[in-house]
């Protein structure tokens, strides 16, 4: 007679896929059988943006199909909808990956007091290393990032687990016996930006493609926007499709590209751990002397925000991937890290405006990962730059974009001017008519951030 419960339920969050899936292996190893759901929580929803949604959506979809049609979507909130689904099909146990968000700590610990006596079981994370794991010898978080990568390099993490949809015997959805009704997977919301293909089968293929293509030179291009150097792989981490042990397990040697590329995992898993010990970091100033510093507002700040979220600041290479952002619902890295500075120490505004703005309309839109890249830039959070540094929007574009490729790509209106010349258009014998001039002085108000931080 076997000692395993009849059912169990394997709850689908931040971890879209059926390959290395530890879950799996828990809820096998203690039930017959697994309902497999994922719940439509508004509470993540609302503010997700109409692209993350609509990836999430294939997403769904596409794991559906590799379970064979036995994924039930439900909606509502998960403290109300998942204990009456283990009532329904009579479950031992529920099954996650962690979750280390500030919401996602709260949701877990009020499911798991509803579930009054089902045992919520979390193996593993979204993470190669999960927050909380890596402190100093005394157990205080690290908020430099280089002692926090090479305690996270000793550390190591698991090899990939040996999954895929056979790994549980899934129970039908029909099968269950009361508890919230079924959903459709909600209709994409039709975005304007190309998003990229959804779902595990893609994910494999595009990591496969970049390990193959462009990891050896990683290291050398991934600053290049001009150039299809990096991975692509921050949404489908975001949303679990793929796990970054997967990834690492990939990277191989130790030459310059796949050391580089570690290292963006490792930020990844800093930022998380940054959250994890300091959620209020998400919204505040890590930093908390930058509360002082003064920040522009009024209707001349909010036109020069207009101007920012438009990408008509006159400023090329801020302008392509402003608009990159609207029509990918994606940026490059080396330009968030641009767009960033200028919207700060330029126009002298908000980090949390461009966090927000980001949060709106990015598909891998992260919290931990997008609210400290932007203190970073503002120099407001841990292991900042500098206040001091401040980008200089034109030498970006002329020294990552040095034939002006990806300018030439995202603003039309300069499409027509040749080589590094786009970059500066107002200095042509006839600057494009239909391209605004620049918004700010660069050298008046670098000068500016700099006084400002200067009288903190």
């Amino acid at each position: 007679m076997s000692d395993l419960d009849d059912t169990a339920i394997v709850w689908f969050r931040r971890d879209l896929r059926v390959h290395d899936q530890p879950i799996f292996l828990e809820a096998a190893s203690r039930a017959e059988r697994s309902l497999a759901v994922f719940v439509l929580d508004e509470k993540l929803l609302g503010p997700a943006g109409k692209a993350r949604r609509t990836f999430l959506y294939r997403s769904l979809r596409d794991l559906d199909e590799s379970l064979g049609g036995r994924l039930l979507v439900v909606r509502g909130d998960p403290a109300e909808a998942i204990p009456k689904l283990a009532n329904a099909v009579g479950a031992g146990s529920v099954h996650v990956a962690a979750d280390f968000g500030p919401y996602g700590r709260e949701r877990d610990e009020a499911v798991e007091k509803a579930l009054d006596g089902v045992e919520l079981v979390r193996t593993g994370s979204p993470y190669a290393v999960a927050p909380g794991r890596i402190t100093k010898s005394d157990g205080e978080p690290y908020k430099v990032y280089t002692p926090f990568s090479r305690v996270w390099t000793q550390h190591g993490w698991r090899e990939p687990a040996d999954t895929d949809a056979s790994t549980v015997t899934w129970l039908d959805p029909s099968e269950k016996d009361g508890g919230p009704r079924a959903v459709k997977v909600p209709d994409d919301e039709a975005p304007d930006a190309e998003l990229p293909a959804a779902g595990e089968r893609a994910a494999r293929e595009q990591w496969a493609a970049f390990v193959d293509e462009h990891l050896d030179d990683y290291d050398e291009l991934r600053n290049r926007p001009d150039r299809p150097a990096t991975s692509r792989m921050s949404v489908y981490l975001k949303y679990g499709v793929v796990h970054p042990r997967t990834l690492l397990a990939d990277l191989g040697g130790s030459g310059q590209g796949p050391t580089s590329y570690r290292n963006e995992l490792c930020f990844r898993d800093f930022y998380a751990s940054v959250l994890w010990f300091f959620p209020r970091s998400a919204r505040e100033n890590f930093d908390t002397k930058f509360d002082r510093i003064p920040l522009d507002s009024g209707k001349a700040a909010d036109e020069k925000f207009r101007a920012w979220q438009e990408g008509r600041t006159g400023f090329p290479a801020i302008d392509a991937a402003m608009r990159q952002l609207r029509g990918e619902a994606w940026m490059h890295n080396r330009m968030r890290m641009a767009v960033a500075s200028f919207l700060v120490k330029d126009l002298h505004l908000p980090w949390w405006w461009g966090a927000r703005h980001f949060m709106e309309l990015l598909v891998d839109g992260d919290l931990a990962s997008n609210q400290h890249g932007w203190q970073w830039a503002a120099g407001t959070g841990t292991d900042a730059a500098p206040y001091f540094r401040v980008f200089n929007p034109v030498t970006q574009g002329e020294r990552f974009d040095p034939q002006g490729d990806y300018v030439r790509r995202w603003v039309p209106e300069l499409a027509d001017v040749p080589g590094k010349k786009v970059h500066q258009p107002w200095k042509l014998p006839e600057p494009p008519a239909d391209y605004p001039e620049p918004v700010v002085d660069h050298k008046a108000e670098r000068q500016e951030a700099l006084d400002r931080f200067n009288k903190l």
